[in-house]
């Protein structure tokens, strides 16, 4: 059963990376991995009631990072039909492709840390269709935004999933891990930028959506912009006050955003099927990404409930007895398999009376996971995302990318160790 299921998601996995080869979008082969994965478990259980109420439960845990991306992304996209992403366009006036990609990666660093680096990324993706016409210029950029939220999200306890697990669970304290992982989050991202800034010349052409002239009222635009960006902002918050889930923030701002719109057109024309309103913003999302997130998420709960993560991370710590190499090794492997439940499957397997609160092993823990996935595109949240918006092939990826992520992700882990044996 276990090696059908490791099979089944080597299968997809490879599916998924050779999808402009195959022809098959790569939402139809994560779909299909994860309800075989999930087939072949139920048909070798006895106790086919467990299997069911265990679906029943990573499927609450998926749903709400699904609804949260629906919103985020309705958001977003509620924004643009608004032409409020001009208002940040208008403030960029270098054409200049160096300095371009430093102010892009920049604002991605830091706004990842306050929102969260899958939000960012959604909103650094559709503003670069504004700032860039150039389709391959346009993906590099994106590509160094991934490094930059992914780099953002780490050191902040609301800026990455993983974070905030390991925040909630205790095993690390909110001001400890800003000041621990910033500086070396720095170096992930200034690395790679440094090494593409000798090699990048030239200028960018702006893309046509931001040189339309029929742009919205100038108070349409502000208000939808501001009050959208508002409501990302308020999702950590809302978190924190309530403790309930970010999606359940999400949701709450879509509906109040879905109400002022509503009024906002109350005297235009009902009729317009390409008015800019939610309903016509939930048709333009890219639904196919968030069925790959279904997909995907669902395959990998299958190997969690099947003991295989927690086993894989048995093994590493039995073979290597060495935390660096192995919380090294566990950044790198969340590339290929979900961070989340890589995190998970420690906390799970190392206590807080082995490692306390704020401990090396939490600390680097974090920071691998967090900036690891930058390896690969559908390695974090963010890549996945920005391959759903923007069609990031995952060869193409590996190609222009990867070195990138590697030369930072090595950094950080240099400055991190160097910066902790001094201080400690």
């Amino acid at each position: 059963m276990v090696i059908a299921i490791i099979l089944t998601f080597i299968l997809g996995y490879f599916a998924i990376t050779l999808e402009h080869t195959i022809k098959i979008n790569k939402a139809a082969s994560a779909l299909v991995t994860g309800v075989v994965c999930w087939t072949i478990y139920i048909l070798f259980q006895a106790d086919k009631d467990l299997v069911s109420e265990l679906l029943v439960d990573h499927l609450g845990e998926i749903s709400g990072i699904l609804f949260f991306l629906l919103g985020a992304m309705t958001l977003v996209e509620l924004i643009d039909l608004h032409d409020g992403f001009q208002i940040i366009t208008d403030k960029i006036k270098t054409r200049s492709t160096i300095k371009l990609l430093w102010i892009v990666c920049i604002i991605t660093f830091f706004l990842s840390a306050v929102l969260d680096n899958l939000t960012t990324t959604i909103v650094i993706v559709s503003l670069l269709r504004k700032l860039i016409a150039d389709k391959e210029q346009r993906l590099f950029f994106i590509g160094m935004a991934v490094i930059a939220a992914n780099a953002g999200g780490a050191w902040s306890p609301l800026g990455d999933v993983t974070t905030t697990m390991l925040w909630i669970g205790g095993q690390i304290t909110a001001f400890n891990i800003i000041k621990e992982l910033f500086i070396p989050s720095v170096f992930c991202l200034l690395i790679p930028l440094s090494l593409v800034s000798f090699r990048l010349r030239g200028s960018v052409q702006p893309g046509q959506e931001s040189q339309r002239e029929n742009l919205k009222p100038a108070f349409h635009r502000n208000l939808v912009f501001f009050l959208g960006v508002g409501i990302l902002i308020f999702v950590p918050i809302f978190k924190t006050v309530t403790h309930l889930p970010p999606f359940m923030a999400i949701l709450f701002g879509l509906g109040l955003m879905w109400i002022i719109t509503e009024i906002l057109h109350s005297g235009s024309d009902t009729a317009d099927k390409h008015a800019p309103t939610v309903a016509y913003a939930l048709r333009k999302i890219d639904t196919p990404s968030i069925l790959f997130f279904l997909g995907i998420l669902v395959s990998i709960g299958a190997l969690q409930v099947t003991g295989q993560l927690s086993q894989l991370a048995e093994w590493l710590t039995d073979t290597i007895k060495n935390d660096t190499v192995i919380i090294t090794s566990i950044g790198l492997l969340s590339a290929i398999v979900d961070n989340v439940p890589l995190v998970a499957a420690s906390q799970g397997m190392y206590s807080l009376e082995q490692y306390p609160t704020d401990d090396f092993f939490w600390e680097f823990l974090a920071y691998a996971t967090g900036t690891g996935g930058s390896t690969l595109i559908i390695g974090s949240a963010a890549g996945v995302a920005a391959m759903g918006m923007e069609r990031v092939t995952f060869f193409w990826y590996l190609k222009k990318i990867t070195w990138l992520a590697l030369a930072g992700y090595f950094a950080g882990i240099l400055i991190y160790l160097l910066q902790y044996s001094l201080l400690h």
